[in-house]
Order: C-alpha cells, then sequence, then structure tokens
C-alpha cells in the first residue's frame, strides 16, 4: 500500500513519523516550498520536508498543487491513501480523487467548530475550554468532510498556541495511528458535519494582534498567549510598536488606578507592569520595545524610560 503524506509545519511532523515508525509505505512526502526566514531572508526548508529527507523520501514542493504538473507528478506514486496535516494548500478534486481509499486530514479542531486556517489559536484566543483533533476525509469544501473520529484536548489556563500545538500534534499522530487501520479494513466511522454548528477560525492579521485595553483582563490574557510564539500582541508606546509577548494571569479588580482610563500604566510590581483594562488589570512580564529585543519587563523597567499614569494606546 503507498501512502502521501502531505504536511507542512512541525504540527505535522508526529503524523508522517508515526506512519514510518508503524511501517506503512510513505512513497513520497508534499510540503510547501522553501521559504526565506529571518532578517537575512535565508531560504528555509519546512519542518516535514527536513523530517522527510532524514527518511530519505522524495519530496515534493509544488507551488499550485492545483497545477495540471503538480497533479501528475503526484498521480506517479499511485497514492492508495492521503494522508494530510497543516499541508496549506487546498487539494483540488484531481488529487482528492486519486487514492482509493481517500485524503485523510488530520485537523486542529473538534469539527464542525473551528474550520479554516488558525483554529488552534482562536481556539485560545476565544477562550474555549477544550479542543482536539478531529480526523476526517477530505472533500472540495473548505474541512467539510466526514468525520472519522475525534480526540479531545483541554486547553489549560497556562496554554500558549505553541504549547497548545505540541499537544495537538501528539494527539492528531496516535490517532492517526489508531484509526488508519479502520479506514484501510473500511471499518472506520463516516460522520457528516452538522453544518448549523459550523465556525470559521479564520487566519490571523495584523489587526489580531493589536490589544484593546478596554477588553476584559481574561480577554486580553487568552490574546496574547493564543498568539504566543507566533507573533506576540501589541500596543502603541509614545508612538511605536510596544509588543508583548507574555501576560500574567488576569486580576479581577484593578488594585489602583480609579477611574483611570484602561491602557493606563498602574504600578510595577515584582511580576512586570500592572496595566488598566475594562474590567481591571493585568501584568505584562515579556515585553519588547521598538527596536530592541523580547526581554522581561522587569529588565525593561530598569531603565526607567517607562512612567506610572502613562497610557498605552
Amino acid at each position: 500500500m503507498n501512502i502521501v503524506f502531505m504536511g507542512t509545519p512541525d504540527f505535522a511532523v508526529p503524523s508522517l513519523e508515526t506512519l514510518l515508525t508503524e511501517g506503512y509505505n510513505v512513497v513520497a512526502v508534499v510540503t510547501q516550498p522553501d521559504r526565506p526566514q529571518g532578517r537575512k531572508k535565508v531560504l528555509t526548508p519546512t519542518p516535514v520536508k527536513e523530517a522527510a529527507l532524514r527518511h530519505g523520501l522524495p519530496v515534493l514542493q509544488p507551488q499550485r498543487m492545483r497545477s495540471p504538473e503538480a497533479v501528475e507528478e503526484l498521480a506517479a506514486y499511485k497514492p492508495d491513501v492521503i494522508v494530510t496535516a497543516a499541508y496549506g494548500q487546498i487539494l483540488p478534486k484531481a488529487v482528492l480523487d486519486l487514492p482509493q481509499y481517500g485524503c485523510l486530514n488530520v485537523h486542529g479542531s473538534l469539527l464542525p467548530k473551528y474550520r479554516g486556517g488558525a483554529p488552534i489559536q482562536r481556539s485560545i484566543i476565544n477562550g474555549e475550554k477544550e479542543t482536539g483533533i478531529t480526523l476526517m476525509y477530505m472533500a472540495e469544501g473548505l474541512d467539510t468532510g466526514d468525520m472519522i473520529a475525534k480526540s479531545v484536548v483541554p486547553i489549560e489556563d497556562e496554554d500558549t498556541s505553541g504549547t497548545l500545538f505540541k499537544k495537538l500534534s501528539l494527539a492528531g499522530a496516535a490517532l492517526l495511528k489508531e484509526q488508519l487501520p479502520l479506514v484501510i479494513e473500511g471499518r472506520a466511522g463516516r460522520i457528516p458535519q452538522n453544518e448549523e454548528e459550523s465556525t470559521y477560525a479564520k487566519n490571523l492579521t495584523r489587526e489580531d494582534e493589536r490589544i484593546t485595553w478596554s477588553d476584559s483582563s481574561r480577554a486580553i490574557y487568552n490574546r496574547v498567549r493564543g498568539l504566543v510564539p507566533f507573533a506576540g500582541g501589541f500596543t502603541l508606546w509614545n508612538g511605536e510598536v510596544f509588543k508583548v509577548w507574555e501576560v500574567a494571569q488576569p486580576r479581577d479588580g484593578a488594585l489602583t488606578g480609579g477611574n483611570q482610563a484602561p491602557g493606563t500604566v498602574l504600578d510595577f510590581t515584582d511580576q512586570g507592569i500592572e496595566v488598566k483594562t475594562g474590567d481591571g488589570s493585568v501584568i505584562l512580564t515579556k515585553v519588547q520595545p521598538a527596536g530592541k529585543k523580547a526581554m522581561e519587563a522587569a529588565e525593561f523597567l530598569r531603565g526607567g524610560v517607562l512612567k506610572k499614569g502613562e497610557v498605552f494606546s
């Protein structure tokens, strides 16, 4: 049996490694093209490509999986199953129709909630208490295919997108290991999604990173940890971007500040910078002023440039 694996980020690597550990015949790996990264714009392979090369697997990197040339190249490997995990491109019908056992997707949410490209980040930003993995058959719509099985993963209060990505990547690999034999044997579940319960997790934009200080303390806390470690939140200080990489557990009510405006710097504590919110305060514990590296708030405060009473906007 020939399996083609399609994936791009670290999230997908455990699923690929599981297929190989379980002895499946992975004949090729498809991933996104190498991209320039960092200030020097060094052309960098994807984590899935690096894993595939370690195992000596052929790697395909089409710019557009919809192109006839890409479909033809993929078809030459005669896949019986295609397994995808955060590949990053929508597959055309010509690809979906190739394998006799179908195209399976390891999706990072409990479908039909959080279809789309940013389900993990959005689940934290929205304050969800749990998320999970859905193994599904792929269809032409965006994450609309029939579900095979789900695995629930709690969202802990200290989770960031980074920690949740790791948890879900392992849960996805475990679910794939459990269910793939059933798919091949024709004994796997096939549960249609309830369209009335569907929600969409669109990709994050720059505006999603902006902290609105009139929001509740909990909402600000959730937003920042939902953005870490990939982007971080930001506000403006003296007209320049001031990034926020870590916020302490939110307080139920501000200890100081009275009727001061949201965004006002209330106090400096051992943890960091206490800032007024819509219903209380939060403490910024890791920050990054414009033109500087990320640092602990205590280190930043030693410079003496931020004053109590100043307002982040």
